[in-house]
């Protein structure tokens, strides 16, 4: 700041003819410019300092900011989920935060740099001459609101590319995480316009964002040239009449230089402000959330044995209140039995699991478990005493052990053998790194029978109190549900209590119970197979008829000798059929047995 008013004095000692002699500040100028030197070096060392010390903390910022908000994403609840895709949230936790990260390190220090420059300018120029600063006040007023204006524009615009930003990462993830069924049903040209469709819609929104800079950029540069020009002309007035020197107005000229970039710099600051403004409001919506389930309050769970109770169940998911999925639900699963839920598609027998691990709250009605409402459970304890295996069953990028030990990561060596010798996987001593061998992103690696036995060594590993079974074996093909079966008697042999959500004969018929769901979120009947098999007018009995024919109502069949058979007896064939084909898959796909780690067991 000392340099446009040293540059003044040098100016006016010269033309008054004192150039032999010239002093500033009681120094010679040789003395004076090495000083200055030596200040401006100073000045670069200490703006290379603030530059890295803004660069570590803008990261450090950046990287708080994202652990904490994956952290409140991770705790929230099912709802949340549902309502949030998975795309938008990577966007917040990537895009959003480094835009906010920026805006309170590098940008608050260029404004606060801006804004001390910016004072001090203005002082000195008070102090040489109050009548062309009040001159350059009076671009001022204009100048602010069209900051104000400008900043509301902004942050506005930046919100609605942060939030497009998210939708086009939600498509990627979605349609390059599901190529093969878009290449299979040959969608990439659409797959594509969808994408640019969604590039254009923030391309839109950029091209408006640099056509509002631009105008306010242009515009308070253009007021701003004229305020200099208009200073020149009363400036070279004031120095004809005597009353300014040259001198003194070439410093007030240079502080006005110093003092624009000054204002400049305020208002890009301000400008990235309000984007930084735009994207954190997307992040305080994650960071204020509380989630309806809190997973570590409430009381914990040592054991979950017991019976368990649905009573006047009324349930529907928060995403669609309007469909209701239970209506007044009752039923009843004794301790360490083996049931079967099945029903319709769409009659809530996946929701029956995802309510008895908490997922949800019954809107109405209440779930206990040994006589202990599961809503007071704290949801985290009552999970680790829940075994899942689920039709689809999910992997992590991880190695086979890894994913074993998931619901376990404590679990030694030996445990993990164990469970996967349990549970069948025989076919890890065939591949070269065993239990190291990497499964790829969502066990892209393995087939879907391998999964599936790897989910349920993870489920044995647990040593759950209750098993869930959700259609564990229906996208599987004969082979690989013969080595399934295998495996899932290792755990139904348990101690444990087992919910099977099921369609396929064979699981169903090796159930103690069987529960039947209607359409109208209500139990249509419960009672053992062999009971409502035989009721050729069951509830049952009607939907394993529906089912084998396909979904239509199978017509009446001649037999052999001529006779009608009755729809009974049509069922007890179609039983004897799959039997009869479960029984031919087992005997040819007897192998002998091996050891997970690689060695043929003797």
């Amino acid at each position: 700041m000392s340099i446009p008013f040293s540059v003044g004095r040098i100016l006016d000692l010269a033309t008054k003819g004192e150039a032999d002699d010239i002093r500033l500040f009681g120094l010679t100028l040789n003395q004076f410019f090495a000083g200055l030197a030596a200040i401006l070096t100073l000045g670069a060392m200490a703006n290379f300092g603030r530059v890295v010390l803004l660069r570590i903390v803008g990261e450090r910022v950046v990287a708080r900011l994202r652990s904490q908000l994956y952290r409140r994403t991770y705790v929230q609840d099912a709802e949340f989920f549902d309502a949030n895709r998975v795309g938008d949230l990577i966007s917040r936790l990537s895009s959003d935060t480094v835009i906010v990260g920026k805006s309170v390190t590098q940008n608050l220090s260029d404004g606060l740099r801006a804004l001390f420059s910016g004072g001090a300018g203005f002082a000195i120029m008070i102090w040489t001459s109050p009548q062309l600063t009040g001159l350059l006040l009076l671009m001022f007023p204009p100048v602010a609101i069209g900051a104000f204006f400008y900043g509301r524009a902004i942050r506005n615009i930046s919100r609605a590319i942060q939030k497009n930003l998210g939708t086009l990462t939600k498509i990627a993830e979605e349609r390059l995480g599901n190529i093969k069924t878009s290449q299979a049903f040959v969608g990439e040209v659409q797959e594509i316009g969808r994408y640019n469709k969604q590039i254009r819609e923030i391309f839109a929104l950029g091209k408006k964002e640099s056509l509002t800079a631009a105008t306010f950029f242009a515009s308070t540069g253009w007021a701003g040239n004229m305020t200099i020009l208009a200073m020149l002309v009363v400036g070279g007035s004031f120095v004809r009449s005597g009353s300014m020197s040259l001198g003194e107005l070439t410093s007030f000229m240079m502080y006005t230089a110093f003092a624009g970039s000054s204002l400049f710099g305020l208002s890009g600051f301000y400008s990235e402000l309000m984007k930084g403004v735009g994207a954190a409001s997307r992040l305080f919506e994650l960071q204020d959330r509380r989630p309806g389930i809190h997973q570590t309050v409430g009381v914990p769970v040592k054991s979950a044995q017991g019976p368990i109770r649905f009573q006047g169940v009324s349930f529907a998911y928060p995403t669609r209140p309007a469909v209701k999925i239970f209506n007044g639900l009752s039923f009843e699963i004794p301790s360490g039995s083996n049931v079967c839920v099945v029903g319709p598609s769409g009659g809530g027998k996946s929701t029956v699991a995802s309510l008895l691990l908490r997922f949800y709250n019954p809107m109405a009605g209440s779930i206990t478990i040994n006589g202990v409402d599961v809503s007071k459970m704290n949801a985290k304890s009552l999970r680790r005493r829940i075994g899942m295996v689920s039709q689809e069953p999910v992997l992590f990028s991880g190695t086979i052990a890894d994913n074993i030990a998931y619901g376990k990561p404590m679990a030694s060596r030996m445990e993990i053998i164990s469970a996967a010798r349990r549970a069948n996987c025989n076919f890890i001593s065939d591949l070269p790194d065993g239990l190291e061998t990497q499964v790829g992103a969502r066990g892209s690696q393995l087939s879907g029978g391998q999964k599936q036995r790897i989910a349920i060594a993870r489920a044995l590993l647990k040593d759950p109190d209750i098993l869930i079974l959700d259609e564990a074996t229906s996208a599987l093909d004969a082979e690989s549900e013969t080595l399934v079966n295998e495996a899932l008697a290792g755990l139904l042999r348990g101690h444990n209590t087992t919910i099977s959500i099921a369609h396929r004969l064979s699981t169903i018929k090796r159930s103690d119970q069987i529960i039947v769901l209607n359409t109208e979120g209500r139990v249509a009947e419960i009672g053992s197979y062999a009971k409502l098999a035989a009721d050729t007018e069951s509830a049952f009995s009607r939907l394993m008829e529906w089912q084998m024919s396909g979904g239509d109502v199978p017509e009446k069949r001649s037999s052999e000798s001529g006779a009608n058979i009755t729809e009974a007896e049509e069922l007890e064939q179609d039983l004897a059929r799959e039997e009869l084909a479960l029984d031919e898959g087992q005997e040819t796909d007897e192998t002998p047995s091996r050891s997970v780690d690689g060695a043929k067991a003797p």
